[in-house]
């Protein structure tokens, strides 16, 4: 994108600046270039080696003022988890039924959760599912017998993140509409999430170069000595 509105906010960013946490949350508000009420994300180049079974990170968390989004959410579950998913808020629940739907094309939704006594059946679906991020994982506590609280938080604004094969992590903040604070809190908490999943086999610097941008703007590169204070910080 190269219109006049993308220049002049261009104009805004200092290229050789690393912003403070603060500064860039505020920033990315005023740097939005789209008619729509744009997401808000923030991009990790992390200093671990994605080959290495042993410097894989990969988690989920909730966020304090959600994404800003709708999310439509799929459980695999039978019986009483079943009921308790849809008393819970899902949108789509069901057992064999709903992963012969998946297979034949149906991809209306956004994330998905499966008790583990489903897993060997939603197995079937990896190769649709997986490419998409939206296989059902336990490590991101997608997989559980948890059926209400795991739907709960989905609803509420949970975000995955993972090591990408470029060594990236890329996790949504919430939408340009959010207030300065709001980002700033989902930010830090997200930062926080990631640094404790820290592998013991990470060498040298973790965070190797931050940066946060709203749908089809410029990015901001934050200043990676001030990440460590902004989780810290309430």
């Amino acid at each position: 994108m190269a219109g006049k509105k993308y220049q002049d906010v261009v104009k805004l960013i200092d290229p050789e600046k690393a912003y403070d946490p603060l500064e860039a949350m505020e920033l990315v508000k005023k740097t939005s270039v789209v008619k729509f009420d744009a997401t808000v994300e923030v991009a990790f180049r992390m200093g671990l080696d994605q080959r290495k079974n042993d410097q894989q990170i990969r988690g989920a968390v909730v966020l304090p003022h959600g994404t800003g989004r709708s999310v439509r959410l799929v459980v695999f579950a039978k019986g009483d988890k079943a009921r308790e998913a849809e008393a819970a808020g899902a949108d789509v629940v069901g057992d064999d039924d709903l992963i012969a739907r998946i297979a034949g094309g149906w991809l209306e939704f956004d994330a998905a959760i499966a008790t583990p006594d489903m897993m060997a059946s939603v197995g079937r679906l990896g190769r649709v599912l997986g490419p998409r991020g939206l296989m059902p994982n336990p490590k991101t506590g997608t997989v559980t017998f948890d059926v209400k609280r795991a739907v709960e938080e989905v609803k509420a604004g949970k975000v995955e993140y993972r090591l990408d094969k470029g060594g990236n992590v890329h996790a949504v903040l919430g939408k340009v509409s959010f207030s300065t604070e709001q980002l700033l809190g989902n930010f830090r908490v997200i930062v926080d999430a990631i640094q404790k999943a820290k592998p013991a086999a990470a060498k040298g610097q973790y965070f190797r170069h931050v940066s946060v941008s709203s749908t089809m703007a410029p990015g901001i590169q934050l200043n990676l000595q001030r990440l460590s204070a902004s989780s810290a910080a309430e």
